[in-house]
């Protein structure tokens, strides 16, 4: 949950800390009825990724650790083990978006997130024939 939080917080300056801080609990129970899998280094937790049925309900990684290929690593892990996959992410949120287009995802959908006020994507990958 460290990560959850830091991650959130770190990537979306444009959403009020509070926002993250009033959803931990709902998020940790959450977190107990998806399946997870953990990035460790030097035996700590360095990322993970949530899914639910297909649906990415969130990749973290340790702000020290990004961009080393943690995050990549955990999607390739889901993508195996799923022929489709979907996710939301906050438009405004350009260095996950990139991210997620880098790694085949694409946009499906807009809409407007009323609990934040911010314009979100839908964005699925699908497994080629």
């Amino acid at each position: 949950m460290r990560l959850w939080l830091a991650g959130n917080v770190q990537a979306h300056g444009f959403i009020p800390e509070a926002y993250w801080h009033g959803h931990f609990e709902e998020v940790r129970k959450a977190v107990s009825q998806s399946r997870v899998y953990v990035a460790y280094a030097g035996g700590a937790a360095i990322g993970f990724i949530g899914l639910v049925d297909g649906y990415v309900a969130g990749l973290f990684v340790d702000e020290h650790s990004r961009g080393s290929g943690v995050g990549r690593r955990l999607l390739a892990r889901a993508k195996a083990e799923n022929s489709a996959l979907t996710l939301q992410v906050y438009r405004q949120n350009a260095g996950a978006v990139r991210f997620y287009r880098r790694e085949g995802f694409v946009v499906a959908s807009e809409q407007y997130d009323e609990q934040t006020g911010q314009r979100e994507y839908t964005m699925r990958w699908q497994r080629e024939k």
